[in-house]
Protein backbone atom coordinates (compact mmCIF):
# COMPACT_ATOMS: atom_id res chain seq x y z
CA UNK A 1 0.00 0.00 0.00
CA UNK A 2 1.27 3.44 -0.90
CA UNK A 3 0.09 6.82 0.32
CA UNK A 4 1.31 10.34 -0.34
CA UNK A 5 1.17 13.27 2.04
CA UNK A 6 0.62 15.96 -0.63
CA UNK A 7 0.16 16.62 -4.31
CA UNK A 8 3.38 17.50 -6.14
CA UNK A 9 2.48 21.13 -6.77
CA UNK A 10 3.29 24.48 -5.16
CA UNK A 11 4.29 24.97 -2.36
CA UNK A 12 5.39 21.35 -1.75
CA UNK A 13 7.06 21.11 -5.17
CA UNK A 14 9.00 24.30 -4.46
CA UNK A 15 10.12 23.01 -1.06
CA UNK A 16 11.26 19.65 -2.46
CA UNK A 17 13.19 21.36 -5.25
CA UNK A 18 14.80 23.68 -2.71
CA UNK A 19 15.97 20.70 -0.66
CA UNK A 20 17.09 18.66 -3.66
CA UNK A 21 18.70 21.27 -5.89
CA UNK A 22 19.43 24.32 -3.73
CA UNK A 23 20.72 22.58 -0.58
CA UNK A 24 18.01 24.11 1.60
CA UNK A 25 18.16 21.06 3.85
CA UNK A 26 16.49 22.77 6.81
CA UNK A 27 13.17 22.43 5.00
CA UNK A 28 13.42 18.65 5.41
CA UNK A 29 12.82 18.87 9.17
CA UNK A 30 9.81 21.14 8.62
CA UNK A 31 8.30 18.67 6.14
CA UNK A 32 8.93 15.76 8.51
CA UNK A 33 7.18 17.57 11.38
CA UNK A 34 4.22 18.37 9.13
CA UNK A 35 4.00 14.74 7.97
CA UNK A 36 3.83 13.19 11.46
CA UNK A 37 0.10 13.58 12.02
CA UNK A 38 -0.71 12.27 8.53
CA UNK A 39 1.55 9.25 9.00
CA UNK A 40 -0.07 8.48 12.35
CA UNK A 41 -3.56 8.48 10.80
CA UNK A 42 -2.50 5.66 8.44
CA UNK A 43 -2.34 3.28 11.42
CA UNK A 44 0.33 1.17 9.72
CA UNK A 45 2.12 -1.13 12.13
CA UNK A 46 5.70 -0.89 10.97
CA UNK A 47 8.98 -1.94 12.55
CA UNK A 48 11.45 0.01 10.47
CA UNK A 49 11.56 3.01 8.12
CA UNK A 50 13.99 3.00 5.21
CA UNK A 51 14.43 5.70 2.57
CA UNK A 52 14.77 5.02 -1.14
CA UNK A 53 18.53 5.16 -1.68
CA UNK A 54 20.47 7.21 -4.18
CA UNK A 55 23.13 5.67 -6.37
CA UNK A 56 26.76 6.28 -5.41
CA UNK A 57 27.33 8.78 -8.22
CA UNK A 58 24.23 10.85 -7.37
CA UNK A 59 25.03 10.74 -3.65
CA UNK A 60 28.58 11.92 -4.31
CA UNK A 61 27.32 14.69 -6.61
CA UNK A 62 24.61 15.94 -4.22
CA UNK A 63 26.31 15.09 -0.93
CA UNK A 64 23.12 13.86 0.73
CA UNK A 65 19.97 11.85 0.14
CA UNK A 66 17.07 14.33 0.24
CA UNK A 67 14.61 11.57 1.17
CA UNK A 68 16.74 10.51 4.13
CA UNK A 69 16.72 14.10 5.41
CA UNK A 70 12.95 13.80 5.88
CA UNK A 71 12.81 10.09 6.72
CA UNK A 72 15.18 10.21 9.69
CA UNK A 73 13.31 12.83 11.76
CA UNK A 74 9.97 11.32 10.71
CA UNK A 75 11.05 7.89 11.99
CA UNK A 76 12.20 9.49 15.24
CA UNK A 77 8.90 11.32 15.74
CA UNK A 78 6.92 8.15 14.98
CA UNK A 79 9.06 6.01 17.27
CA UNK A 80 10.10 3.72 14.42
CA UNK A 81 13.63 2.35 13.96
CA UNK A 82 15.40 4.20 11.15
CA UNK A 83 17.33 1.93 8.75
CA UNK A 84 19.11 4.08 6.16
CA UNK A 85 20.77 0.98 4.68
CA UNK A 86 17.70 -1.23 4.50
CA UNK A 87 17.83 -0.93 0.71
CA UNK A 88 20.82 -0.02 -1.41
CA UNK A 89 21.12 0.84 -5.06
CA UNK A 90 23.23 -1.79 -6.80
CA UNK A 91 23.01 -0.41 -10.33
CA UNK A 92 23.19 3.19 -11.48
CA UNK A 93 20.11 4.38 -13.34
CA UNK A 94 19.35 7.47 -15.35
CA UNK A 95 17.04 10.14 -14.02
CA UNK A 96 13.39 9.12 -14.22
CA UNK A 97 12.37 12.65 -15.26
CA UNK A 98 10.83 12.62 -18.72
CA UNK A 99 10.63 8.82 -19.02
CA UNK A 100 7.40 6.98 -19.88
CA UNK A 101 5.93 4.54 -17.36
CA UNK A 102 7.40 1.56 -19.27
CA UNK A 103 10.82 3.25 -19.49
CA UNK A 104 10.71 4.00 -15.76
CA UNK A 105 9.96 0.36 -14.90
CA UNK A 106 12.82 -0.86 -17.09
CA UNK A 107 15.18 1.83 -15.78
CA UNK A 108 14.86 0.66 -12.16
CA UNK A 109 14.46 -3.09 -12.79
CA UNK A 110 16.96 -4.97 -10.55
CA UNK A 111 18.55 -1.69 -9.46
CA UNK A 112 17.91 -2.19 -5.73
CA UNK A 113 18.87 -4.79 -3.16
CA UNK A 114 17.57 -5.02 0.40
CA UNK A 115 19.63 -6.11 3.38
CA UNK A 116 18.02 -9.16 5.05
CA UNK A 117 19.74 -8.33 8.36
CA UNK A 118 17.77 -5.06 8.42
CA UNK A 119 14.40 -6.19 7.06
CA UNK A 120 13.85 -9.94 7.44
CA UNK A 121 10.54 -10.65 9.23
CA UNK A 122 9.97 -6.90 9.60
CA UNK A 123 7.17 -4.65 8.47
CA UNK A 124 8.94 -1.94 6.48
CA UNK A 125 7.89 1.62 5.74
CA UNK A 126 9.64 2.63 2.52
CA UNK A 127 9.89 6.36 1.91
CA UNK A 128 10.45 8.44 -1.22
CA UNK A 129 10.07 12.10 -2.07
CA UNK A 130 7.80 11.96 -5.14
CA UNK A 131 5.76 9.15 -6.65
CA UNK A 132 4.96 9.42 -10.33
CA UNK A 133 4.33 5.94 -11.72
CA UNK A 134 5.41 4.04 -8.59
CA UNK A 135 8.16 2.21 -10.49
CA UNK A 136 10.96 3.02 -8.04
CA UNK A 137 8.83 2.14 -5.03
CA UNK A 138 7.73 -1.10 -6.68
CA UNK A 139 11.33 -2.09 -7.49
CA UNK A 140 12.43 -1.36 -3.91
CA UNK A 141 9.40 -3.15 -2.43
CA UNK A 142 10.22 -6.22 -4.53
CA UNK A 143 13.78 -6.20 -3.18
CA UNK A 144 12.49 -5.87 0.41
CA UNK A 145 10.07 -8.76 0.01
CA UNK A 146 12.80 -10.87 -1.62
CA UNK A 147 15.00 -10.17 1.41
CA UNK A 148 12.30 -11.49 3.74
CA UNK A 149 10.35 -8.39 4.78
CA UNK A 150 6.94 -9.47 6.07
CA UNK A 151 5.13 -6.37 4.76
CA UNK A 152 6.06 -3.24 2.84
CA UNK A 153 4.21 0.05 3.04
CA UNK A 154 5.26 3.10 1.04
CA UNK A 155 4.93 6.74 2.00
CA UNK A 156 5.92 9.59 -0.26
CA UNK A 157 6.07 13.25 0.48
CA UNK A 158 4.19 14.02 -2.73
CA UNK A 159 2.36 12.39 -5.59
CA UNK A 160 2.73 13.72 -9.12
CA UNK A 161 -0.62 13.83 -10.87
CA UNK A 162 -1.29 14.51 -14.51
CA UNK A 163 -2.32 18.10 -15.20
CA UNK A 164 -5.83 16.89 -16.00
CA UNK A 165 -6.09 15.18 -12.61
CA UNK A 166 -4.99 18.33 -10.78
CA UNK A 167 -8.18 20.00 -11.94
CA UNK A 168 -10.18 17.38 -10.03
CA UNK A 169 -8.29 17.57 -6.73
Amino acid sequence: MMRSWAVFDSPVQNALHAIKYRRNIGLADAIAVDMVEFAQTLNWRVDVLTPIPLGKARLKERGYNQVALVARPLAHELGIRYAPNGVRKVRETRSQVGLTAAERRENVRAAYQADPSEVKRKSVLLMDDVATTGSTISACADSLLSAGASEVYALTIARALSHHDLNRV
